[in-house]
């Protein structure tokens, strides 16, 4: 491919069908002779459906006649084959456990992975259970098991950590275990929860291949120390594991991992984190909203939105919007109602749904007679909200919902719209369930009525309760990876309180992979160009 710069374009989406009129575009931005070009690349596509006109940003590479064929783009990395005992035990088959061994497999050490659930294949018989008969495995759910809550949860691969590392390189890692190519163009990327599994299933075969160990079923149940040094862990069976190292990389919801921290003395910290319902809309009303008369055009898809408001003095936001998407219950533990969406490649589905949250911080926690010096403060607010949401239901995780123009105004809803839950709702005034975040949340979809017009409307209903938008504890860790506390344990991805999605979580996997090669004196190599920040 030519070295010429790419050309970044603004355009209506038909350009983008068009080869012949995008390859024009490109050539006329370039300043070149369009008969020059033999080929318009694109690199990058955003959509930009801002000030009430849509357009696509796009990244174009121009490709000159006579230019040689273009190179091919770097291909998977190849893992040596290991040997010997694991050093390092993992805890969470999740992105960043599972990235955490791909890194340490590049650097030549073992490791054991030891996930509660189970394999991603196993996994979606309990998820069928769970969604047809409300039976709950609290080791094997939405939450737990390989590939973690992302796994059954849409597949998102946008972030904002590009300062943490290097984005593409796990977006071509994961291509080369078979996620669609367009996650390297698209601004946005999302594999798809009707895909990933089979993209986890063959990251996790490469990693056995290489010398990585996988143990399913295999809940941890205490850290083993000398004095405060972590020398391994003790199973839920009773089986005790021995390593150098341990990552802790359980997910957010680990409340167990959690609680045997604090017994073990570990250093942690209350995180604030959000939480509120998860709102669904028609799909067709969220097209019209964001791309008016261009909803539905080929090249834009389904619409998605990204709300923040302050209200009240406190940040209320959307979450895990999920276009074409689908609601699942997310509960860890029988007695508590948890929400969650997801979307299919395809983003086809009926019905656009996403969080809607409020921030809970340590005014919140102190509004309860709780104290934020104490690190599993959240969690207590976490379950309570859950608790109530469960009983609201009548049971059986059925949700309790309300039309969202009703809960704005403060009504009773006669009625519910359609819903994909598929569990059931029931109507509740969702106050008696959110208790402080009501106001907030509601004064939040006040303004936001006053610029969507149609968002607050009889269509739209609210499903209680969203409330596992981030893990409310952090593992405390030091510039060097590990427990100030505890020698030998490095605190990793979302359940760690570092990370907040798929490719966050990924790249603190790999941090955390760095930080234990340097913690034992090996060399990185070319990985350290991963994590920009890591050490």
């Amino acid at each position: 491919m030519t070295t010429r710069a790419p050309i970044e374009l603004s355009v209506h989406p038909d350009v983008l069908l068009d080869q012949q009129q995008l390859r024009r575009e490109a050539a006329r931005a370039a300043h070149v002779r369009e008969q020059d070009v033999r080929e318009a690349v694109v690199l990058r596509k955003a959509i930009d459906a801002r000030r009430g006109r849509v357009r696509l940003l796009l990244k174009v590479a121009l490709v000159m006649r006579g230019d040689p064929p273009p190179a091919p783009g770097p291909g998977p990395v190849a893992l040596p084959r290991l040997s010997g005992e694991p050093e390092v035990a993992i805890v969470g088959a999740g992105p960043a456990g599972m990235f955490c061994a791909w890194a340490l497999a590049q650097l030549g050490i073992v490791a054991r992975v030891l996930e509660r659930g189970k394999p991603v294949r196993e996994r979606r018989h309990d998820l069928a259970a769970l969604v047809r008969r409300g039976e709950l495995d609290p080791d094997s759910n939405y939450c737990f098991g390989e590939g973690g809550a992302g796994t059954f949860s849409d597949g998102k691969l946008y972030t904002r950590a590009d300062k943490r590392g290097e984005v593409a390189a796990i977006l071509r890692a994961l291509v080369a275990w078979g996620a669609p190519p367009a996650i390297l163009v698209d601004a946005r990327p999302h594999i798809g929860t009707n895909r990933l599994p089979q993209v986890i299933g063959a990251m996790r075969a490469e990693l056995e291949h290489a010398g990585t160990r996988f143990h399913f079923g295999a809940r941890a149940a205490a850290l083993t120390c000398d004095g405060t040094t972590v020398t391994g862990l003790q199973l839920a069976s009773g089986e005790r594991v021995a390593v150098r190292a341990v990552v802790l990389a359980p997910g957010h919801s680990a409340r167990d991992v959690q609680q045997f921290c604090a017994d073990a003395g570990v250093a942690l910290q209350f995180k604030p984190y959000a939480m509120g319902v998860r709102i669904e809309h028609p799909q067709d009303a969220i097209d019209r909203l964001q791309y008016g008369g261009l909803a539905g055009h080929a090249a834009l898809g389904s619409a998605s939105y990204r709300l923040v408001e302050q209200a009240c003095g406190v940040g209320v936001f959307s979450f895990c919007m999920c276009p074409g998407g689908f609601m699942v219950p997310a509960a860890t533990a029988p007695g508590e109602q948890v929400v969650n969406g997801w979307s299919p490649s395809s983003r086809r589905g009926r019905f656009a749904n996403g969080g809607f949250v409020v921030e809970v911080g340590a005014a919140a926690l102190a509004r309860r007679g709780l104290s934020p010096d104490d690190p599993l403060a959240g969690v207590v607010l976490q379950r309570e909200l859950e608790q109530r949401a469960y009983a609201a239901g009548g049971g059986g995780f059925v949700a309790p919902a309300q039309r969202l123009d009703d809960f704005v105004a403060a009504r009773a809803s006669r009625e519910l719209p359609p819903c994909s839950y598929p569990r059931g709702v029931v109507p509740v005034e969702l106050d008696a369930v959110l208790g402080e975040l009501a106001p907030p949340m509601r004064e939040a979809l006040r303004h936001i009525a006053t610029r969507m017009r149609g968002f607050v409307g009889p269509e739209a209903i609210a499903v209680a309760a969203e409330s596992r938008t981030s893990c409310p504890v952090r593992i405390v860790r030091a510039a060097d990876g590990q427990s100030p506390s505890h020698a030998g344990l490095f605190p990793c991805g979302e359940g760690a309180g570092y990370a907040g999605g798929i490719m966050s979580a990924a790249l603190d996997g790999v941090r955390s992979a760095i930080a234990i090669a340097r913690a034992w004196g090996r060399d990185i190599g070319a990985l350290g160009s991963l994590v920009h920040a890591a050490g």
